[in-house]
């Protein structure tokens, strides 16, 4: 049975969830009518608002240093950049080394001397500061900056320069933190509580990874409710110090998935808290965090409420978020529960500090819609209905308005004396203050303002500073426009009544709807969102509806019946007692039926109008989507995929679709875009449906008939999908399914002259036999394959190890490490090895290795008892010579399954490692921060060249990565799995693949008999073509005729014209990344011609493909070796030539089949071989692919994002 931890819903709680993605023009009526705003006070509140603001630009904008600092370095320019990430991962640096580069790397770009000016010394002395350490670091590339410093600075210039960057750092991070302990941030607070200010004390940490963290934040939290405890001094929860409490601090699992824990582990947790803080009478806050914590911090809260220890006391807080569009319902909720208590309850309203990554998630899930709202005005209209209904609930809520917008204030406060009702007001340390000093005091407004003061080190500060630098800087924030001169007063105190109004409640327009991110209007496929109650509810009753369903799968072969035979049952690899259903396969017989089926049904197919086959396409996308829960139940069941994997497996498999049906409708035609012919597609068991599905839609759609051979471990839902293309409009004859295994059927099939090509995914081993397969047939068709990779990723120490664990964690251990894309060696750099392996190992021990059917498994099985095998004995193996070893430990019920505790080693190098270890362990191996290119090197020695990571905050390594690195896809400051089709183009190069890459431009094309042209936004860029220009240069030096010169002139600028490598492609995606793929040389291409002229054009082709060429001693072509690059060299037999990676042979050269066949005889890399067409050779086969993806939101927050000014 599937268990999703349902829980009971009160209709109130039901509101909730129902309102989770609500629809946003609802909201916003719903707002207004619960505000009722009353026009007629409108000129009061902007009187009050404009007094303020007023105020506070004559005191703040002459006042503190840091204001003006941000107000000169604004997020919208390269210095404001730098600033933020000098300022999130400087102080965290341990070796001087790399600080040294963080400086460096950060500095030397930016245009500090245009920023000394003014009358402001803080902003001046940085600016100067900054100026000089530019000047010195962008010395570095003309001269060694060791004698630019001496010359500059002395002889100390280095130490002194992080000296001054670690100073301003601090200098900043004082402006947001109370003080480094409880007892510093209480001395501070004296002075201020004398004018009428009181304190919310938070320690600063982010959300704990380890159970060792969490009990660590505890302790703190004891600590500080004790001290602030004694400080309140009796005078209660609303007139004393309080403290705010973040859960994801003090337990590692506090998610929607873990609910059982949080219940049983965290609770006490907090319960304890809350008895500590009813000892001293203070006011203990839970903190908001991400939307989808939402309602789980709810159901602590009703439990804490209706504790009978806890009865009667006045000091339980609970913040709410207005940006949410559940927030209406969510002060509805708590009034109730106050009420059932018979106890009030603090509420603090914020307007929510998560944006931009809510934003993000909801288009990298899919969802629906988003959970908050799209304009900052629509979170304003918010803010002031939420405080509507709180002050109309005094007897239940005590309500705290959180807030630094003069115009929220004033209104709120007009609201509130009219009625004479009792609240307080909020603001952030460091933020509010000039604010709030003209409204706190008798001679002020006389209210009362409790600062939330963050207390911590500055290793603790830094995530939280980054976020107030956001804030401060970003163009939307009231307190960037507060002290902005140049923004009218007039234009601050605008109602957003008045704004919702004039935008007619449209939505943002700066980016849209999830389902809507992409361009062409290619829909993102649909996500679930498992942690919405409702969704939860309906996918436990689907799933298990299905549950005792069992299935069958046969050879689906056009108007053939298939004859009785031998069923073969299919266990649940997580659950030996679960028969999922059985097989039937395919005999040799039915293999030469398949290839003349698909032969016959060619032709008509093949001319089917391109538009019409992407429309089948579609539809199936369509009812794959129509499908989710019972191809669940299948994926979960037959594959062992945890619930997360099984969505994003159905996501890829409806994007496959949706992408190449949209490139196809829009660049293909059947007169210019002629088709190969049947293909046949193997497919792997570890994405039964995303790979398999990819694979067969690009043949499909490009023309090709199809027989579809999927892995022997998962039939069943390769049944299931090719019967629903079936369903879909596509002729039986058009897709064919063959049922057995890849020795027997798959080689048969690829050995079959009648077949044009094939699309592999799978093992190196498996690729080069059918590689051999192709070769000894005259026409050997078209080869894609994609292989294993020995996965790498590098991390320096200016990365934020918490960032690192979870992305390791995610990248080795999802999907049980059986991903091609999975991390297998993890380089650390030395400094900073010790405290990420320690919080790794953390990590580990609070991963639920179990049944996928559970909601709360993280780590499902693998998938059969021979790669279990293969595991255990590496893993035996290895613990016999590794400097270290940490397993997980497994849930009882893996005695049912097949399953392997994630690991990890420490080993001391990627030598070591024979081949790829597919499965959860992962191998750590320490570096020098100086030896990066050292490593890089080591990685590339592998042959593997599949995925790569990279955590660090210097712009120079990543760019050293990405443009060394031979892989095809490089991840930046994020996780190395979950390849997005259209996004992030998937496929390797060297032992890892032939390309091109799934879900990528080029992929159909390699399906036609076309050259390359996508239709794809390009930006070019500049390309050195010495070796090229030195080439063509000795033309007159050869035998070769004048007309021939001038047409092998003619060819090389021809060529460094449309040369791939002078291509940059931008990717779609969602926002807070960057995606783009790049063209690298593919390495060495050996040349085959029967005239010096033919050598030439090979050369040159090679050439402005930036590769190295290899030639035979013929006689002909050895008059070109002195003309030759310094790398490329002549042999005597090409095809023993272990690294070559294309093979060019001129149009009429005799004996190809043999070269084929000698060349696919070695146990080495897959060479293409490439036939000079009418048209020349496809330079695009001379290159591979990169795609990099870049997290632009590592340092803290989307700048991007933060940055839209969306005025009205």
């Amino acid at each position: 049975m599937f268990n999703l931890a349902l829980k009971s819903q009160t209709e109130l709680k039901n509101r909730i969830s129902q309102n989770y993605r609500h629809n946003e023009q609802s909201c916003i009526e719903n707002l207004e009518a619960i505000l009722g705003w009353d026009a007629a006070k409108e000129s009061e509140v902007k009187q009050l608002a404009t007094e303020l603001i007023e105020k506070v630009r004559t005191n703040r904008i002459k006042g503190k240093g840091v204001d003006a600092l941000m107000q000169e370095f604004k997020l919208s320019t390269q210095e404001g950049i730098a600033l933020m990430c000098l300022a999130e991962s400087l102080l965290r640096i341990p070796d001087s080394y790399t600080q040294n580069k963080l400086i460096r790397d950060k500095i030397k770009t930016g245009d500090w001397k245009s920023h000394t000016k003014g009358d402001n010394f803080f902003v001046n002395a940085s600016s100067w500061g900054l100026l000089l350490t530019g000047k010195l670091v962008n010395a570095d590339s003309r001269e060694s900056l060791t004698s630019s410093i001496v010359k500059l600075a002395g002889k100390w210039g280095e130490p002194l320069i992080r000296k001054a960057m670690g100073t301003a750092v601090r200098f900043m991070g004082n402006q947001f933190v109370m003080g480094e302990n409880i007892e510093d941030a209480l001395k501070a607070s004296v002075p201020q509580e004398a004018k009428g200010y009181q304190f919310s004390y938070d320690m600063l940490g982010e959300a704990a990874l380890t159970d060792e963290d969490a009990q660590k934040y505890m302790q703190s939290y004891i600590d500080a409710i004790h001290a602030v405890g004694k400080a309140n001094a009796g005078r209660g929860a609303k007139n004393g110090p309080g403290i705010s409490v973040k859960l994801s601090a003090i337990h590692p699992r506090y998610v929607r998935a873990q609910r059982d824990r949080v219940m049983s582990e965290l609770f006490p947790r907090l319960k304890h808290l809350y008895l500590l803080a009813k000892q001293y009478q203070i006011a203990l806050f839970i903190d908001a965090e991400e939307s989808e914590r939402l309602e789980i911090s709810i159901d602590l809260l009703e439990k804490l409420v209706l504790d009978k220890d806890l009865a009667g006391f006045g000091g339980i807080g609970f913040v709410i978020q207005a940006y949410q569009r559940r927030a209406p319902y969510v002060i509805d909720y708590v009034i109730d529960l106050a009420k059932r208590a018979n106890n009030r309850i603090m509420v603090r309203l914020v307007k929510g500090a998560y944006w931009d990554s809510e934003i993000k998630k909801a288009q990298v899930d899919g969802q629906i819609d988003y959970p908050v709202f799209t304009r900052k005005f629509y979170t304003d209209l918010s803010y002031l209905a939420c405080a509507r209904k709180m002050l109309s609930a005094q007897s239940e809520i005590y309500p705290a308005f959180a807030t630094h917008n003069a115009y929220s204030l004033a209104a709120i406060y007009t609201m509130a004396k009219a009625e004479d009702k009792e609240f307080e007001f909020q603001c952030l340390f460091g933020m509010g203050e000039t604010l709030y000093n003209n409204v706190v005091g008798k001679e002020h407004l006389n209210l009362t303002c409790r600062v939330y003061a963050p207390v911590g080190t500055y290793e603790t500060l830094l995530a939280y500073l980054v976020r107030r630098l956001l804030e401060n800087g970003a163009n939307s924030s009231f307190v960037h426009q507060l002290v902005d001169p140049t923004i009218p007063v007039s234009e601050l105190v605008v109602s957003p009544v008045e704004l919702v109004q004039k935008a007619e409640r449209a939505s943002n327009p700066f980016f849209n709807k999830p389902s809507h991110i992409y361009p062409g209007n290619r829909i993102n496929s649909l996500g679930l969102d498992l942690s919405d109650e409702f969704q939860l509810s309906e996918l436990e009753a689907k799933l298990n509806q299905f549950q005792t369903k069992t299935y069958r799968a046969e050879p689906l072969l056009w108007d053939y019946v298939i004859s009785e035979r031998e069923a073969k049952p299919v266990i649940n690899p997580a659950n030996k007692n679960d028969t999922v259903g059985e097989v039937l396969n395919a005999n040799l017989d039915e293999v030469g039926v398949a290839v003349s089926n698909a032969v016959s049904a060619f032709p008509a197919w093949s001319q089917t109008a391109p538009a019409e086959r992407a429309a089948m396409i579609v539809k199936f996308a369509d009812l794959l989507e129509q499908n989710y829960y019972e191809i669940l139940n299948i994926v979960v069941r037959e594959a062992g995929k945890t619930l997360s994997n099984g969505i994003a497996e159905v996501r890829e498999a409806v994007d496959f679709c949706r992408y190449y049906a949209a490139q196809v409708s829009n660049e293909f035609n059947n007169d210019t875009h002629q088709a190969l012919g049947p293909v046949i597609c193997i497919s792997p068991w570890n994405f039964p449906l995303a790979i398999f599905v990819g694979e067969v839609v690009s043949s499909l759609v490009a023309g090709n008939t199809v027989i579809a051979k999927p892995s022997a471990q998962t039939n069943l839902i390769a049944h299931y999908a090719v019967k629903l293309m079936h369903e879909a409009g596509v002729p039986p004859a058009a897709v064919q399914l063959m049922i057995g295994s890849g020795s027997i059927i798959g080689n048969q099939l690829t050995k079959d002259p009648r077949v044009a090509g094939v699309i592999f995914t799978g093992s190196t081993e498996v690729a080069q036999t059918i590689n051999q397969n192709l070769a000894s047939k005259a026409d050997s068709g078209v080869l894609i394959a994609e292989t294993g990779g020995q996965n790498a990723m590098i991390v320096d120490s200016t990365a934020l190890p918490e960032q690192v664990v979870l992305d390791v964690v995610t990248s080795g251990f999802d999907s049980a490490g059986q991903r091609c894309s999975a991390l297998r060696v993890l380089y650390l750099q030395a400094d900073i090895a010790d405290k990420t392996i320690k919080m790794l190992k953390g990590a580990m021990d609070d991963l639920r290795v179990g049944n996928p059917s559970l909601l709360n498994t993280d780590v499902g099985p693998v998938i059969d008892t021979k790669a279990q095998k293969v595991l255990l004995d590496h893993i035996d193996k290895l613990k016999k010579t590794a400097r270290m070893c940490y397993q997980t430990k497994l849930q009882p019920e893996c005695a049912d399954g097949i399953f392997v505790a994630p690991t990890v080693f420490e080993i001391g190098s990627i030598k070591e490692l024979k081949r790829e270890v597919f499965g959860p362990v992962i191998h750590i191996i320490r570096f020098a921060g100086e030896d990066l290119d050292k490593v890089i090197a080591e990685i590339n020695s592998s042959g593997y060249g599949l995925t790569q990571g990279l955590h660090s905050r210097l712009e120079e390594t990543a760019a050293k990565v990405y443009n060394n690195i031979k892989a095809g896809n490089i991840y930046i400051n994020r996780n190395t799995v979950g390849a997005v089709v259209g996004v992030q183009p998937f496929g390797g190069e060297g032992l890892s693949g032939t390309g091109p890459k799934a879900g990528g431009p080029l992929y159909l094309y390699r399906l036609v008999h076309t050259a390359a042209h996508p239709q794809s936004k390009v930006t070019k860029k500049a390309v050195n073509f010495a070796q090229l220009d030195n080439f063509v240069n000795s033309l007159g030096q050869l035998s070769l005729d004048q007309a021939q010169i001038t047409e092998l002139l003619a060819l090389a600028t021809r060529l460094k014209g449309i040369s791939p490598l002078t291509e940059q492609i931008e990717l779609p995606g969602p926002t807070g990344e960057r995606n783009f793929m790049l063209f690298a040389a593919r390495g060495f291409v050996g040349c085959l011609a029967d005239s010096l002229y033919e050598y030439c054009v090979q050369v040159i082709y090679a050439l402005a493909s930036g590769n190295q060429v290899i030639l035979p001693k013929d006689g002909i072509a050895d008059s070109l070796g002195r003309y030759l690059p310094n790398k490329s060299y002549f042999t005597s037999d090409l095809t023993k030539v272990e690294l070559i990676h294309v093979l060019l042979v001129s149009k009429n050269y005799a004996n190809l089949t043999n070269i084929k066949n000698e060349l696919a005889k070695r146990d080495s890399l897959l060479t293409g071989v490439m036939q000079e067409a009418d048209h020349g050779y496809n330079i695009h086969f001379l290159v591979t692919e990169r795609t990099v993806s870049i997290n632009i939101t590592a340092t803290g927050g989307n700048v991007q994002l933060m940055s839209i000014d969306d005025k009205i």
